[in-house]
């Protein structure tokens, strides 16, 4: 594993944004720390980054306690978020020349075509770049010495359609082996590179799995009847977010079985005229989950 944190806590006065966090993030994978605002991803990842320290509990990274990262493992790991610091007063090109001999791995020839691919300007101080152009910076300064590890904390926030995606192509391209650990809200937007995912809520690990098992277990179910009707029996705990209008029944199937779902409904409803399945958007996958444990606790 690249990146392995155990039993994490980290409060902030009386206030506890990490509660007892594990997870794993394996090597080759690009995993995707999903929540609601506030549930603790940024904390986490400053945390693997030693932005800041724990209260308790361990993070590891390339095999290292986070607390103790040094050079070797520096030189193959890169960062970009949305609150990233450089420095104003140099321009594009005079900060890229001070970090190349930091990085043996520097790559000259990926740099000039990241900075020209992503249109940046050479003679621009930092500055007086917009915050979708400081985010592409920040992706310049991360990729040139081909990192094992990439760490994305936000990386679109208040980013134009058009930036976002220009990031996104220019990431992809860059990806190769890399190990990619990214916070975002904007799901649809990394969907298509996710392999695993966690879901955080409220400083807690909910559940983490690869997309793929993921995916193949939660669908979109609506069942048509003959008439309204409501079910005959508790339904299936895997079943969340269940609805009613009229003659029409719709809930997400956590725990999808084709064979098995067909004879739940059967025992729950009479007259079912028709069943349809759909598989499910990360995005939305993410709402149901938030809104089922917001439900519970409330």
């Amino acid at each position: 594993m690249t990146i392995e944190i155990e039993n994490l806590h980290k409060a902030f006065g009386r206030h506890e944004a990490l509660r007892g966090l594990s997870l794993t993030v394996p090597e080759g994978s690009a995993y995707a720390l999903i929540g609601a605002n506030g549930a603790g991803k940024t904390t986490t990842i400053k945390t693997v980054m030693n932005i800041i320290r724990p209260t308790r509990g361990v993070t590891r990274i390339l095999g290292v306690d986070s607390r103790r990262l040094d050079v070797p493992q520096l030189q193959q790991i890169g960062y970009v978020s949305e609150n990233q610091d450089m420095p104003a007063r140099l321009t594009v090109g005079q900060y890229l020349a001070y970090l190349r001999p930091f990085y043996r791995s520097w790559d000259d020839d990926l740099e000039r075509s990241i900075v020209t691919e992503l249109r940046l300007p050479r003679e621009r101080r930092i500055g007086d770049l917009s915050h979708g152009m400081r985010m592409k910076m920040a992706l310049a300064c991360a990729l040139p010495f081909r990192p094992r590890i990439l760490v994305l904390d936000e990386p679109f926030s208040g980013l134009d359609p058009l930036v976002r995606d220009e990031f996104m192509e220019r990431m992809l391209q860059g990806l190769g082996d890399m190990t990619v650990l990214i916070s975002s809200h904007e799901l649809s937007d990394i969907e298509g590179i996710t392999t695993h995912v966690g879901f955080i809520d409220q400083g807690r690990l909910l559940f983490q799995e690869s997309m793929a098992d993921l995916s193949g277990r939660f669908r979109a179910v609506r069942v048509t009847l003959d008439a309204m009707m409501k079910p005959q029996a508790p339904v299936p705990e895997a079943w969340l977010q269940l609805a009613t209008a009229g003659s029409v029944v719709t809930f997400f199937d956590t725990r999808f079985d084709a064979s098995r779902l067909a004879a739940q409904i059967a025992a729950l409803f009479r007259g079912v005229r028709s069943i349809d399945v759909q598989p499910v958007a990360l995005r939305t996958i993410f709402t149901t989950l938030a809104r089922t444990s917001r439900d519970e606790q409330s």
